[in-house]
């Protein structure tokens, strides 16, 4: 298989080469005729299929020699990503199953064009913690970004446990605060994804209490504002299409993608190398069964009073992505 890759650090070793995506550029062509100027999409440098389309700028190869500009705007974790998106300030994004829920309580006109397969998170115990099992997270203060994807694996864990949301003391820090929060012992657990888990687990005395492979499966989603995903199908799904074929390309290669991350974020190559360890680089269009998965976490919030109105996650599901993603 042709890769999407052309950074001179992994092409050395031979095994990912660059080349165009096959037949996008053709259908993107044909999608051209009344779309948009610019494309500005939201990133997270921990997501490393949309780093890795950032990185080689495969978005960019297809897009600009048909009079369209790719724009890149970070953000540190999804809720602040989905509110941009709200207002319109960015036009696709990959979040995980959280902020999606929140922004559509919002009110917020976005739409669910794709789902990828979560990747691994965590709660991590500071050196010295007396927390042994589940049950021992009552009473304790546990952090995790507020509408993050960890506040839901957070709320998962206690599901598990057999304790309610009342039973801890959410501290409601985003990764940068709470791994400062962390490393003081101002918290006694830390509900986190990749690549912060793997940054900190290996440090002495620091334990991971459970996993998302244990409690069970969450799912992130590439969303869309609705406004441009309308005006856009055509972009969208090639967009759509550049990531997935983009995931595809990088399983088996973990060494090389780690190594590009690595330069890309400042983490060292060693903890990327672990955080993808389970990554699935797999993007699917949205189909029922995950439709009915994300509803799940909807109620799961608005039964706890976290969201304040009923939604409905099927009115937000582009199902016109199906084809491209």
């Amino acid at each position: 298989m042709t890769s999407l890759f052309s950074a001179p650090a992994l092409s050395r070793r031979g095994l990912l080469r660059a080349a165009p995506v096959a037949g996008l550029a053709l259908a993107a062509r044909s999608a051209r005729a009344g779309a948009a100027k610019v494309v500005r999409l939201g990133f997270q440098k921990g997501e490393p299929i949309l780093m890795l389309t950032k990185e080689h700028r495969t978005l960019e190869n297809l897009f600009n020699p048909l009079g369209v500009e790719v724009k890149w705007i970070e953000f540190q974790f999804g809720p602040p990503m989905l509110e941009a998106m709200r207002v319109g300030s960015i036009d696709l994004g990959a979040v995980g199953d959280t902020p999606p829920v929140f922004a559509q309580a919002a009110h917020g006109d976005l739409l669910y064009v794709a789902a990828a397969r979560g990747a691994p998170q965590s709660v991590l115990l500071p050196p010295g913690s007396a927390i042994k099992t589940l049950a021992d997270l009552k009473g304790k203060k546990v952090a995790f970004g507020r509408g993050s994807s960890a506040h839901h694996f957070a709320l998962m864990v206690l599901e598990k446990a057999g304790l309610t949301y009342a039973d801890i003391t959410p501290i409601y820090l985003g990764p940068a605060d709470a791994g400062a929060a962390f490393t003081q012992g101002a918290i006694d657990a830390w509900s986190i994804w990749e690549p912060y888990a793997s940054l900190y687990n290996n440090k002495p005395g620091v334990q991971t209490l459970t996993t998302n492979r244990v409690i069970g499966e969450q799912f992130s989603f590439v969303m869309g504002n609705g406004a441009f995903v309308r005006d856009n199908p055509g972009l969208t799904k090639q967009a759509l299409a550049v990531l997935k074929a983009t995931g595809v390309e990088a399983r088996g290669h973990h060494d090389e993608v780690a190594a590009l991350l690595a330069n890309a974020t400042g983490i060292a190559q060693d903890t990327w190398n672990r955080a993808l360890t389970e990554h699935p680089f797999d993007i699917v269009p949205m189909d029922d069964a995950l439709t009915v998965s994300q509803q799940k976490v909807a109620d799961r919030f608005r039964a706890l009073g976290l969201v304040p109105v009923d939604i409905k996650v099927s009115d937000i599901v582009w199902r016109a992505g199906a084809g491209g993603a």
